[in-house]
């Protein structure tokens, strides 16, 4: 029987990232980075502050291009797309959730939610009900209809994780998801991260912290710009010693 060829979602081959200052000055922030990300896979891309990770997780996420290197997603090469593709991709292939949720205060949950839907163009009737679909799927049925300052903290990175779904993504990417919120209310949202990829959704997620990473399958670690580890996380903390 033929093994089963695994989709690759993400890869990048030497990315490299460089700043260049006044005065002649440059600074390189990321170098040589290569990693394929299967479909499936739970990601968490580690590091320390000044690491290089957060410009990575910008370069994924089509919000920043790379200096060097070649970034495929879904199999199209997307680090020489113009503004306007990179937009389009983000509004169809790509599904965010941040550390601080990026609300709109005055517009409902449902509003919210189907934000990302307005931008491919969808009938209002029928954002709604996708709206309502995925705040289903995140434990939030029956609060189409509220306001997010009428809601938790927990409850507004469950509306934002809604959000990323709604468009039926290739990916999500969660940029340190719990970083807001207490040690309590950030299991529940890991919890949900998890559950959400058993169902076989791929998510990339850029934290810190080692308890939130300790959900991931698999770890991504840079250390001043380059990739110090690739592997399973499992492997690591064993590798380490904790």
């Amino acid at each position: 029987m033929a093994k089963q060829q695994k989709e690759t979602v993400i890869e990048v081959k030497d990315l490299c990232k460089t700043y260049f200052m006044a005065g002649g000055m440059s600074q390189s922030v990321l170098k040589n980075v290569s990693f394929k990300i299967e479909k499936g896979e739970f990601v968490a891309i580690m590091g320390h502050s000044g690491s290089g990770k957060s410009t990575l997780m910008n370069i994924l996420g089509c919000l920043d291009r790379p200096t060097k290197g070649a970034y495929y997603l879904t199999g199209k090469l997307v680090s020489q797309k113009t503004d306007n593709e990179l937009a389009f991709i983000r509004g169809h292939e790509i599904g965010f959730v941040f550390q601080n949720f990026n609300l709109l205060m005055k517009r409902t949950i449902a509003d919210n939610v189907s934000l990302p839907l307005i931008y491919q163009g969808v009938g209002e009737k029928e954002r709604y009900k996708r709206a309502v679909e995925m705040l289903k799927i995140v434990g939030l049925k029956g609060y189409e209809d509220r306001l997010p300052t009428q809601i938790s903290g927990g409850m507004q990175q469950r509306v934002a994780i809604a959000r990323a779904l709604v468009n039926n993504p290739a990916i999500i990417f969660a940029d340190e998801p719990t970083g807001n919120l207490d040690t309590k209310t950030s299991d529940e949202i890991m919890a949900l991260f998890s559950k959400l990829n058993q169902a076989g959704i791929t998510i990339v997620l850029v934290t810190h912290e080692d308890d939130v990473a300790d959900y991931a399958h698999r770890m991504i670690k840079i250390h001043d710009g380059r990739k110090e580890y690739d592997g399973l996380r499992s492997a690591y903390l064993n590798k380490e010693g904790q």
